[in-house]
């Protein structure tokens, strides 16, 4: 069984790919959004999760038109309902197990 290849950007193939300047990028790390290997931009190395992330901070950036402190909150927010519906999700599954028995 082989482990699933992890995916390494270094900053300018993580610009290219997330079609975001560098400076975006930075900005994005310094508000803790975005949490990449390395300690200088230089060696910043981003996995596809990361890319994801920024591309959906990007996203709630522009049609939004938050500052990127809004858009933390509102990446922090969505991943609490997120949860909050998966473990909604898991007690109805529980429930419905115990009212068959």
């Amino acid at each position: 069984m082989s482990s699933p290849l992890i995916v390494q950007l270094d900053l300018a193939e993580f610009c290219e790919a997330a079609d975001l300047p560098d400076v975006y990028v930075i900005e994005i790390v310094e508000h803790g959004i975005l949490e990449p290997q390395g300690g200088q931009p230089r060696d910043w190395r981003f996995t596809d999760y990361e890319l994801a992330l920024a591309k959906r901070a990007a996203k709630l950036r522009r049609e939004l038109e938050l500052e990127w402190e809004g858009v933390a909150l509102a990446l922090d927010l969505l991943e609490e309902v997120h949860e909050l519906r998966a473990e909604n999700r898991m007690l109805r599954q529980r429930l419905g197990r115990l009212l068959v028995e």
